[in-house]
């Protein structure tokens, strides 16, 4: 069955949804689709506590923004694009507050919180339910566009429709499966927006949300587009100690706050490692924890910000607290398990600040680009920031690309996803499932790395990659099929991005090279065949 619309959006979180609006705003008689695997509100946006980062207080400057950013990117960042989304960061929070994002604040100023690796408190926030509250005034504010916004739940997309036009490749729009209905679409649009978040249950110990599992990244990879910093894979220090339940993310504003970490005897580990001890780098921060439980034995360390007042922790971090206390851990009279877990990645999809990629009529945007923004770590709260950039600098690029295009006058390239539809009667054997592979990426791919392991992760996820490829191509699509299939993609994709950076540099670490090297100053790109094309 074939669907038409001027636009399809891949994504329901901050960045998908953001540009949807912009589209609509700039495209009034527009048809916009956006197309979500779960339900709308399943996006690593909704999970975000912290905030988004902006200058506004008097106190602050954008070169201090800018200089914390390249900072934390341990030189790796592309410092115009550092720039460009930086001083656009105001506007960035008028443009939310329009859509009905309404912020924390106080005596009529915003409330701006501090994190780590950050000079000043420059963090605008909800409460500590940042993401939420921008996920449920986007999510209205489309739903309000509902005869030019169409949103489409459970919906996954395949691939991308590779066309050509004027005997080159382009983008032509999507194949899209509903599991419910066992229902196959081509989604045919002029412009497609991949804007699928992250990567992070290609790890075991996450703190993404089930639905994160680098669609976009393998959708695109495989489409011929080049990647690129895959392997700067952000490990988020504190998310709760609780074996056996979904893991729990503790903000890094709880640290800004006065948190600090300590190891299971009491010792204040981050003393003496830097300057800004425990509002570090979270590059840095997690590899001291990795160190302490390394060296000492135990399964967490220990976040302390009972020293606080009762009154001032229930008021900052009413959801935090709230959560923490149905675990069992009261926070406002004792420290509180936490260790690292995978969190954000700072490689994706190759692309411009405006989310333009190699082939024509696809963008990207927030976690599932790769910009420059971030370089080799990412400073706390730069992602929602990004992502709104992007998505506003997409949106007025996409739309002159799409009046200039006629899709009808381009004809699709099929091959190698025809056989992915079919039912044959032969299935073949899986041999490796979810868990195995998530298993290798933490055990041989986690927070300090060695070249030897390494290459045997390489082997490992190939094995899996091609088994899943084989029974992905042999047997009736399901959803689990097609995320473990994009799930083996991007594990491949980072392994190998990390055995071609022989040094240690941010994210990055690696025993035998412990030094950064001048020699890697730059990006690692894995080049797709539009490319070498």
């Amino acid at each position: 069955m074939e669907r038409n619309y001027d636009f399809l959006v891949v994504g329901s979180g901050i960045a998908g949804l953001f540009y949807a609006l912009e589209v609509a705003r700039i495209n009034p008689e527009s048809k916009i689709a956006i197309v979500t695997k779960k339900g709308e509100e399943d996006t690593s946006t909704n999970r975000a506590q912290g905030g988004i980062a902006a200058v506004l207080a008097k106190t602050d400057s954008f070169n201090a923004h800018v200089e914390d950013t390249l900072t934390a990117g341990c030189g790796l960042c592309n410092k115009e694009v550092v720039k460009q989304i930086v001083t656009m960061a105001p506007d960035a929070i008028k443009d939310l507050v329009s859509y009905g994002v309404h912020f924390t604040k106080k005596e009529g100023e915003y409330s701006l919180g501090r994190e780590g690796g950050h000079s000043a408190p420059r963090v605008v926030r909800s409460a500590d339910l940042t993401g939420a509250e921008i996920e449920r005034a986007l999510l209205t504010a489309c739903r309000e566009k509902s005869g030019q916004i169409d949103i489409l739940r459970d919906h996954i997309v395949l691939d991308l429709i590779i066309c050509e036009s004027d005997g080159k490749k382009v983008c032509g729009g999507g194949y899209v499966f509903t599991e419910e209905e066992r229902s196959f679409y081509s989604f045919y649009s002029p412009v497609t927006m991949l804007a699928t978040g992250g990567s992070g249950q290609v790890y075991f110990h996450t703190s993404n949300p089930k639905i994160a599992t680098g669609d976009g990244v393998a959708i695109a990879h495989r489409a011929g587009v080049s990647v690129a910093n895959m392997e700067f894979i952000q490990f988020h220090p504190t998310t709760l100690y609780t074996p056996g339940r979904w893991p729990f993310l503790i903000s890094e504003a709880v640290r800004g706050e006065g948190g600090i970490l300590k190891s299971v005897d009491g010792r204040l580990i981050m003393e003496g490692v830097h300057e800004l001890k425990d509002l570090a780098p979270r590059d840095i921060v997690a590899r001291v924890i990795e160190k302490e439980l390394r060296e000492s034995g135990e399964e967490y360390v220990l976040l302390d910000i009972s020293h606080r007042k009762a009154s001032f922790i229930k008021e900052r971090f009413p959801h935090i607290y709230q959560q923490c206390l149905n675990r069992g851990f009261n926070m406002t009279e004792r420290p509180v398990p936490v260790v690292p877990a995978a969190h954000y990645s700072c490689g994706g999809v190759l692309s411009s600040l405006a989310g333009q990629t190699e082939l024509p009529g696809l963008f990207v945007a927030g976690e599932v680009a790769m910009t420059g923004m971030h370089g080799a770590n990412r400073l706390a709260s730069n992602s929602l920031l990004e992502a709104v950039v992007m998505a506003k600098h997409a949106a007025i690029v996409s739309s002159d690309f799409a009046k200039k295009t006629d899709i009808s006058s381009m004809t699709p390239m099929i091959e190698g996803l025809a056989s992915s539809l079919k039912y044959p009667s032969e299935k073949v054997l899986l041999a490796h499932d979810r868990r195995q592979l998530n298993r290798v990426m933490s055990d041989f791919v986690g927070i300090v790395r060695d070249v030897k392991l390494l290459d045997l992760a390489l082997k490992k996820v190939q094995q899996i990659k091609s088994a899943i490829e084989d029974y992905y191509f042999a047997t009736p699509v399901t959803y689990d099929v097609v995320e473990l299939r994009n799930l083996a993609t991007v594990a491949d994709l980072i392994i190998r991005s990390a055995l071609m950076r022989k040094e240690s540099r941010g994210l990055h670490y690696v025993e035998e090279f412990p030094n950064t090297d001048d020699a890697y100053l730059k990006n690692t790109v894995i080049h797709g065949s539009i490319k070498k094309g």
